[in-house]
Formats: structure tokens, sequence, C-alpha cells
């Protein structure tokens, strides 16, 4: 396997805490979990599996019991105008008021 590419990335300390406690639980580090992540991200955007498709419709539902932790992550831009999931976030509301 080549090289791993390496970038600098800038997070928000809250978003950084919940990634570290998410990692902890995972038995990961941080970068680990990183990687997990946006690989488990670009395997749900391409697709995935019939079968990981449907088990993440059963998990479905944040508010549950048992639910993970990335539930509780911060939304990446602050909360205004997060994206839905696997759309594109929305555009902002520029029509002048009436």
């Amino acid at each position: 396997m080549a090289g791993r590419k390496q970038f600098l990335l800038r997070v928000d300390p809250e978003l950084w805490r919940a990634l570290e406690r998410w990692a902890a639980d995972d038995l990961r580090s941080v970068n680990a979990q990183v990687e997990w992540l946006l690989r488990d991200a670009v395997r749900r955007r391409r697709g995935g599996s019939a079968a990981a498709r449907a088990a993440g419709a059963e998990g479905a539902g944040a508010s549950g019991a048992g639910a993970h932790p990335s539930a509780t992550l911060p939304p990446a831009d602050g909360g205004a105008g997060a994206a839905p999931p696997g759309g594109a976030a929305p555009a902002p509301d520029d029509t002048p008021p009436d």
C-alpha cells in the first residue's frame, strides 16, 4: 500500500472532545476514528451493500436507547444550515422580507 496522505484538519474543540470520547469508547485513536468515519461515509455515499443500508435504517433515530455517541456531535457548521444526510446544505434564504 502506498504511503498515507497527511493533512491538517481544524476542528471545533467541542467536536474534538466528542471524537476523543467516541474513539476511546471504540478503543481507537482519534486519527483511526476519523479515518473510520471517512471510510464509512465514502462507503455509504457509494451505496454500500444492501445489508449495510438495511442495518443503517434499523439503527436510525439517534434519540432512541443505545444511541451512538455520534448522535451528540455538534453540526460541522455550528448549527446554521446543516446539511441533510446524503444531501447538500440548503442555500441561504436571500429573499428580501415582504
